[in-house]
């Protein structure tokens, strides 16, 4: 079996764990015997997928990239999508393979006027942003005499949807889009003009141009990344689609219906895990589109496949699960050898975003350390938050106890693991959750918080509520204070995440793949 599989980042070049869930499922799909074409916005050249051959869209050639637009008529009935308050889309729109879903070259095409020009508005909006730091960042551009258009703004993205619902032509960057039948007809539109250049056998002259990151113009480098992959597709012969997170449904799609194949794609996070009940419409809309229009819906976590199913309104005949494992660690020892810390050291590591409670852990750690003076807390990553979680620190009286490090990558991490005595996810929603494994498969005893997926599988792992402050420093005591307990989590652990295997996730995705493909 051959896959063409769509992701935003491989290791090393990754901002947190869908790099490296993505890198594991590779792998095992190789053990499996599955041939993986992966696909990334920008390719560096030292990316990690084993032997999985890798594309970066930044090389693909194509024709009036620049003046990208979605001109396609949104397939019938395109209300089933409109708005965040609708209705789910009828079971059967994606449900039965291929060969049910309507080609590329039966949809109605609009031609696009030649005199469109594209204009770039720079966009206040960055990922993982809070209310207070939106606020702040609005109110430094007002203070350099920028006029921050809100209600404006507003109008042209309802506009603008209309318009591409209605299949008129234009031009836009993809920031503006808020409806989901929108993103639809864009990849549908990304489709049909591939197929249309291919089977001409056009040589396109320009290329696409990716930064490959979550920068200001994430969203028209979502809508970019689909007409390259859709070009891409045209050149594999591959049975299925397979795209990891909202940032490559549209290409996801695209390269689907351009090849008329099923589409599977792979939720490792929604956008209320991210934003808790103040969604950002744009990636609400990106979800809801891909959850409906895919023919499988593989989610990290039981918790993620309720989140998509009542959040989004799933088919859950179309639901999958599958749990993320751990790369196996042959050196464990290696790494324990290096150890000069005095005193316990209790570990956060992950990005520094609401998302992933970095508050609560600060907040137990000012009450362990009246208890115990001696532990060093260690807060590793990078995010919005890591300005407040400093200040706050100090204001804690954590000046001596609490060490920043900043964003980690590689053997730095591994490294960190090993001068641990524990690790704590703290997390108010986490779909899944890698580090705990990554720490128990380096014998470093693990706390991780109810509201995750991964508290589904392991069960030698201590358990909080994030929000219980109390109860997390009374398990981290513990696990400092007692060494007999330290050392049945870190011998148990080391047992149970042994099984936790990628060749084995990579042999249930390959169940998943022949269900769509048999």
């Amino acid at each position: 079996m051959r896959v063409l599989m769509l992701g935003w980042e491989l290791p090393p070049h990754i901002s947190g764990g869908l790099g490296t869930a993505c890198q594991g499922l590779v792998e095992g799909l190789d053990h499996a015997g599955v041939e993986v074409v992966f696909v990334v916005p920008r390719a560096h050249g030292d990316e990690q997928a084993g032997r999985a051959r890798v594309i970066g869209g930044d090389g693909v050639q194509l024709s009036n990239i620049s003046g990208q637009r979605a001109a396609a008529q949104s397939p019938s009935p395109a209300p089933v999508l409109a708005g965040v308050g609708s209705a789910p889309l009828d079971k059967s729109v994606g449900a039965q393979g291929p060969e049910s879903r309507p080609r590329v070259d039966d949809e109605p095409s609009v031609e696009s006027p030649s005199n469109v020009h594209t204009i770039l508005v720079e966009s206040p909006l960055r990922p993982y942003q809070d209310a207070e730091s939106y606020s702040d960042y609005v109110q430094g551009l007002e203070a350099d005499g920028k006029k921050v258009v809100r209600d404006e703004t507003q109008f042209r993205g309802h506009q603008l949807n209309e318009q591409l619902r209605a299949g008129q032509s234009e031009s836009y960057s993809g920031a503006a889009i808020t409806d989901p039948a929108a993103w639809e007809a864009l990849a549908l539109n990304a489709a049909k003009t591939a197929e249309e250049r291919f089977l001409r056998g056009e040589d396109n002259p320009a290329e696409a141009r990716f930064t490959g990151g979550y920068g200001a113009d994430l969203f028209g480098e979502v809508a970019r990344y689909a007409q390259v992959v859709a070009e891409i597709a045209l050149r594999e012969k591959v049975d299925l689609v397979h795209a990891h997170d909202w940032m490559t449904y549209p290409a996801g799609v695209a390269a689907a219906r351009a090849l008329g194949v099923p589409l599977l794609i792979h939720v490792h996070a929604t956008e209320f895990d991210r934003s808790g009940e103040n969604p950002d419409p744009r990636v609400f809309a990106l979800e809801r589109m891909g959850i409906h229009l895919a023919d499988r819906v593989v989610c990290v976590s039981h918790f993620t496949g309720r989140t998509v199913r009542y959040r989004h309104g799933a088919d859950p005949d179309k639901i999958r699960v599958l749990h993320n494992a751990v790369t196996q660690r042959e050196q464990r020892d290696q790494w324990h050898t290096t150890r000069t810390v005095k005193g316990p050291v209790v570990l956060y590591l992950g990005r520094v975003t609401m998302q992933k409670g970095p508050d609560y852990f600060l907040q137990a750690a000012a009450k362990v350390v009246k208890l115990r003076p001696d532990v060093n807390f260690v807060l590793s990553g990078s995010g919005d938050m890591l300005p407040p979680m400093m200040m706050r620190s100090a204001r804690l009286g954590l000046a001596r106890n609490m060490f920043f490090t900043g964003f980690l990558r590689g053997k730095e991490v591994e490294r960190m693991y090993s001068m641990a005595d524990l690790y704590v996810m703290p997390s108010v929603s986490e779909p899944f959750g890698i580090t705990p494994l990554e720490a128990m498969a380096l014998d470093v005893p693990v706390i991780v918080s109810k509201q995750s997926g991964v508290s589904e599988i392991v069960a030698n792992a201590l358990k909080v509520d994030y929000w219980d402050v109390d109860e997390l420093a009374n398990k981290m005591l513990a696990v400092i204070s007692y060494a007999p307990l330290r050392q049945q989590l870190i011998d148990q652990g080391r047992d149970e995440v042994g099984r936790m295997r990628w060749e084995v996730r990579g042999g249930l995705l390959l169940t998943y793949y022949e269900e769509l493909v048999a």
